[in-house]
């Protein structure tokens, strides 16, 4: 008996491809086949997925880049691509159809459409990307990694959060070392490969002004772009603050574990670290983020009192030195925010896509 298909439509960024790694290696598991569709961006994160998955690579159409005659083209490629799909379609067809975003899911999931087969996208924003808002009406199932996402009226998600790697989930739920009033704290700073100069600009700062006490018991892990490395550490040294800087921390989830309080942007998958390792967070939204989705995502843990919200123009070395002074000196408060950071998680993020999938090839 052939074993079950599923094809996998994700393209462009890691936010898409990791969580579409973390499926393809689970449905393997489960003894399916899986087919990967991607474009030449989302093409470079495929050096991870298992050898056991059919790589195939759509060329990239997008009416968002390039000069006038791309986008003259695109629509011509676009449906280029959804004949070529609904080609490959009928000669293996998949049980299940899932697109996680960018170009490739736009062929994919047209040619699902097309043929009546079971289909979901899962969004890992808390607002949908471009081309899931075209499909978010016309799925079987809209998974949602940030909770709340922002949908239609109409439209019901479900919160299946966003998966994390296997070093996150090694330290999910570690135990919180409730900041004292005498002993060592680590604090965790974390930009992301997009507009981390801000916390470079602003949180060594912040750390200088904090109170002596507080100030000589911290030790900082910085991440710094590589143009800022220098400047950020010269800044900690003047002011003898402990810390270490570098462009990339290969050890982000032990750092994370490790840490009192955690200071990062919000992307999707920063903020699913969080929740599952359970971290008080001070969030810092990238402002120039497609429809303000950074926000979307803060919002969430915000509301449930695992972090403090402070929008990029309002971030500044006496905000931030408030609200590090707030969590760390509040031991009760720094607790809780723990708590409800693990509230809001979800390690089985995985599973719960797993069970969304076995779902949709049972009802059809």
């Amino acid at each position: 008996m052939t074993k079950p298909l599923l094809l996998i439509a994700a393209g462009g960024t890691g936010g898409h491809m990791f969580p579409a790694q973390a499926l393809a290696e689970a449905m393997l598991a489960k003894g399916w086949r899986v087919k990967l569709s991607t474009d030449p961006r989302g093409a470079r994160y495929t050096g991870a997925f298992p050898a056991e998955v059919v790589i195939e690579q759509v060329s990239s159409a997008t009416f968002a880049r390039g000069g006038v005659l791309a986008k003259l083209l695109a629509p011509f490629k676009i449906i280029g691509g959804i004949l070529s799909a609904r080609s490959a379609m009928s000669s293996d067809r998949p049980a299940v159809v899932v697109g996680f975003g960018g170009y490739p899911s736009i062929p994919a999931i047209s040619a699902a459409t097309w043929m009546g087969l079971p289909r979901m996208i899962h969004e890992q924003n808390g607002v949908l990307g471009r081309v899931n808002r075209v499909f978010v009406a016309k799925v079987n199932a809209v998974a949602c990694g940030t909770w709340p996402t922002n949908l239609p009226d109409g439209v019901e998600g479900t919160y299946t959060g966003n998966p994390v790697r296997e070093a996150v989930l090694a330290e999910a739920g570690a135990p919180y070392f409730t900041p004292t009033e005498s002993g060592p704290l680590n604090l965790l700073v974390i930009g992301g490969s997009q507009g981390a100069r801000i916390l470079s600009d602003v949180v060594p700062a912040a750390i200088a002004a904090l109170p002596a006490d507080l100030r000589e018991r911290l030790h900082v892990s910085h991440q710094a772009r590589g143009e800022d490395e220098d400047r950020v550490k010269a800044y900690y040294a003047e002011a003898g603050i402990a810390a270490t800087v570098l462009p990339f921390f290969s050890d982000v989830p032990e750092r994370m574990a490790s840490a009192q309080l955690v200071i990062s942007r919000s992307g999707a998958s920063s903020v699913a670290d969080l929740t599952v390792i359970g971290r008080p967070a001070i969030l810092v939204p990238l402002g120039a983020a497609t429809g303000d989705h950074q926000t979307a995502n803060a919002r969430g843990v915000a509301d449930a009192n695992a972090a403090i919200l402070i929008p990029e123009g309002e971030f500044n070395a006496n905000a931030v030195a408030s609200a590090i002074t707030e969590i760390l000196t509040q031991p009760a408060k720094a607790h809780d925010m723990a708590q409800a950071a693990l509230s809001v998680g979800r390690p089985d993020a995985t599973e719960r896509l797993v069970a969304l999938v076995e779902g949709l090839a049972q009802a059809k």
